[in-house]
């Protein structure tokens, strides 16, 4: 399916590398000029992987952007005799920003379920001089407009953790699942960029490494919010929210931004839980506001 992000990402360098961190590898992939000004350790959400925040890089050209698969999805395996969950998460967080990023300058952003990640690795430490948030998820997912859609959703985790293996995998990686998701979250009318949209979920969305892995994150992604990190965050923090995520209400986002020392937030019109594919130039206008960079840094 075309992407229509890939001109702007063409022109950006790349390189895939691999660190070990807590006893696993982690597949992480480096975009932009090595020299560059300003660097970025951009951590994905739910299912997803490095993929899903290529389209906001494609918008910060003279950024160093460094975007890990989390562990137990894309190419990262899973943690070795540790539970998927929020405290894990965030110390894998720390432990990969230290290998990659020893002098603790680079800027933390999280998307959606690596929102809740990169504040508790942040609130728990992790050296950085600005938090960037974009969909942060600001209430329990249980709370959210569509609070109904997320109790199937329990259920649906929970019956593919008990299933027979075989069966349960093949439910969990349902492509008909995938795309009644898809479709629940994206909100633009535009034919082909819905049809990238879904395309990207089709090819992502069920890279996870078993169903237990994708059970333990669903429960760390449903049970954990930003609320409980934000009033230990000191950073300036950047919150990139959407007035019709079906996640996180708006007015969730505007109570959360409240709970940190210092936060600014932007909010996006017309856009769901997918600003970074549906919006990504907003965002990085935004992103390229809030960290001052340089005409030409960001595409806006």
């Amino acid at each position: 399916m075309a992407n229509p992000y890939a001109p702007l990402l063409a022109a950006i360098d790349v390189r895939r590398e691999e660190v070990e961190v807590l006893g696993a590898s982690t597949a992480y992939w480096t975009y932009g000029p090595a020299d560059a000004a300003t660097t970025v350790i951009a951590v994905h959400g739910f299912r997803g992987d490095h993929h899903g925040l290529e389209p906001v890089v494609a918008h910060l050209p003279g950024v160093r952007v460094i975007s890990p698969d989390l562990p137990g999805f894309g190419q990262s395996p899973a943690f070795p005799g540790r539970t998927h969950d929020i405290d894990s998460y965030a110390e894998w967080l720390r432990a990969f920003a230290l290998r990659v990023d020893p002098e603790g300058e680079a800027i933390i952003l999280g998307h959606s379920f690596g929102s809740i990640i990169t504040s508790a690795a942040v609130a728990a430490g992790l050296p950085t001089p600005r938090l960037i948030l974009i969909n942060p998820i600001g209430a329990p997912a249980l709370e959210g407009p569509r609070g109904i859609l997320t109790r199937l959703a329990v259920f649906y985790y929970w019956a593919g953790a008990r299933l027979p293996e075989r069966a349960g995998d093949l439910v969990l990686r349902s492509p008909l699942i995938v795309r009644v998701t898809s479709n629940a979250m994206v909100k633009t009318r535009d034919p082909e960029l819905r049809a990238f949209i879904h395309d990207q979920h089709d090819q992502y969305f069920s890279d996870f490494a078993d169903r237990d892995v994708l059970r333990q994150a669903f429960g760390a992604s449903v049970s954990n919010d930003v609320r409980e990190f934000a009033p230990r965050i000191k950073q300036p923090t950047l919150l990139i929210a959407a007035e019709r995520d079906d996640i996180t209400s708006i007015e969730k986002v505007r109570s959360l931004a409240t709970l940190f020392k210092d936060a600014t937030l932007v909010e996006i019109p017309k856009v769901g839980h997918l600003i970074h594919y549906e919006t990504p130039d907003a965002a990085a206008r935004a992103i390229g506001e809030f960290l001052a960079l340089p005409a030409g840094a960001f595409v806006g």
